[in-house]
């Protein structure tokens, strides 16, 4: 009777000479992994918040646990500006405007403890988040020149924006820190803090326009700011709409002369997508991206923009082709009938994954972790419609993701890593991270990967 070992020498053998390669490199490396995220601003921590205990637990796993969910571990909170608190609108601190720029801000309580995001905070932190970024859509509304938070307009004092009421910059950075101590008093420290979001639009919610010129002359105020308060919270730069609007304002702030002062460069994938990485030594997160279709529950079905395949393929390419270090779609979870959040709220009980959860539980916690070193992987042979990324971690475990975006299964083998214990994961249309096992013999692993589908092996 044939051994094991010689049955699986036999068929990997066979594998081989039939189909792609995989060849891990580990010697070759490139960005440091931060983790993958997810926000519920615009008050969607407060649906969350309204659900039934038994439905609020379940999508908080589905979110957050690196066990049974997608295992996110950067979660971004909305920084309010509003003097209102309105379904929709993020209430400001400081809503009333002060006597003059220079004279003592009345901070107000968190409203409904930050409209239910200190809860979520909580709840993301006990579950495995370490990161949180703390991002403002607008400066209040009498700090900016055209009086109000929304409809863009700019910070009053900075480059070609003078007001008659002032320079209100450093009131601004003095807003900001109170907000990051009043988390600090409910044991939440925030990690980064933006004070821009997609600065290159007017919009009709909460939004303020900025060149990167602009940016760099309210960073000079709010980096001495951060520092004399004693906080170890870094500033977020400048989560620009697009890739190249982000790459505008981004060297807009190094020819200021202020790129040392942040320590995370943010940008969206809107405007324009991400392609080729950013010029800079700071890490990089694409913060928030989303489709806004009909709501999409398929993995695959035409090749649209909203399907789980192709959001697959979207987080792939920003840690492989622009060497991202964290990537955030936007919801998490909502009740909107969009695709705008990748776990559909219905009322107080309904709770409804979507197939674009599970595509980015394999670039999650389950399979990388923080600290983790993208490395070398390609496919050699016939690679036709394979494409794959891998990362090491720091326990030893290595995560490589194949995605197979044509029709047929291709049968793949792997190489260039020590193995020991193999695992598979794979997701498609009729699976949700099912858990599987490769053939493995020596230091060469196969399995087949399914047409249309996202599979990891995890190496232990």
């Amino acid at each position: 009777m044939l051994s094991r070992f010689v049955i699986a020498s036999t068929i990997v053998a066979t594998l081989v000479r039939a189909g792609p390669v995989i060849q891990v490199s580990p010697q070759t490396k490139y960005q440091q992994y931060d983790g993958t995220g997810i926000s519920e601003a615009f008050q969607r921590s407060l649906v969350m918040h309204e659900l039934n205990l038994a439905s609020e637990k379940i999508v908080l796993d589905y979110l957050f646990s690196n066990t049974t969910g997608a295992g996110f571990t950067i979660l971004r909170n909305g920084l309010g500006s509003s003097p209102t608190e309105g379904y929709d609108l993020m209430k400001s601190i400081a809503p009333v405007a002060p006597a003059s720029n220079s004279s003592k801000i009345d901070f107000q309580p968190f409203s409904r403890e930050d409209q239910y995001q200190i809860w979520l905070s909580s709840q993301a932190i006990s579950r495995g988040v370490h990161t949180v970024y703390a991002d403002a859509w607008s400066a209040d509304g009498y700090m900016k020149t055209q009086g109000t938070d929304f409809n863009g307009g700019y910070l009053c004092g900075v480059t070609n924006a003078t007001c008659a009421s002032g320079d209100w910059r450093q009131a601004y950075a003095n807003k900001i820190v109170r907000y990051i101590n009043n988390y600090k008093s409910h044991g939440i420290t925030i990690d980064f803090v933006g004070f821009l979001n997609e600065p290159d639009l007017n919009t009709t919610y909460a939004s303020m326009q900025s060149s990167g010129q602009q940016a760099a002359d309210f960073i000079k105020i709010l980096y001495p700011t951060l520092q004399k308060a004693g906080l170890t919270t870094q500033i977020a730069c400048c989560d620009g709409s697009g890739w190249e609007q982000q790459r505008e304002r981004l060297t807009g702030v190094q020819q200021a002369g202020y790129e040392n002062e942040i320590g995370l460069v943010t940008s969206h994938g809107y405007s324009s997508k991400p392609g080729a990485p950013f010029n800079t030594p700071k890490k990089v997160w694409q913060t928030e991206w989303s489709t806004f279709d009909p709501l999409n529950f398929d993995w695959y079905r035409t090749g649209s923009q909203s399907e789980g395949l192709t959001w697959a393929n979207n987080v792939q390419r920003l840690f492989g082709v622009s060497n991202v270090t964290g990537h955030l779609y936007w919801w998490g979870a909502a009740n909107d009938t969009d695709n705008q959040a990748l776990i559909y709220i219905n009322g107080t009980s309904t709770v409804k994954p979507t197939k674009r959860l599970w595509a980015h539980a394999h670039f999650g916690s389950r399979l990388v972790r923080k600290g983790a070193t993208r490395i070398g992987a390609t496919v050699t042979g016939n690679a036709g419609p394979l494409s794959v990324t891998a990362f090491a971690n720091t326990d030893g475990t290595t995560a490589v993701q194949v995605i197979n975006n044509g029709d047929n299964a291709e049968t793949v083998t792997l190489q260039g890593l020590k193995l020991n214990t193999v695992v598979t994961y794979l997701t498609n249309q009729a699976s949700n991270f099912t858990v599987g096992n490769a053939v493995v013999s020596g230091s060469v692993a196969a399995c087949e990967v399914p047409g249309r589908s996202l599979l990891s092996f995890y190496i232990r």
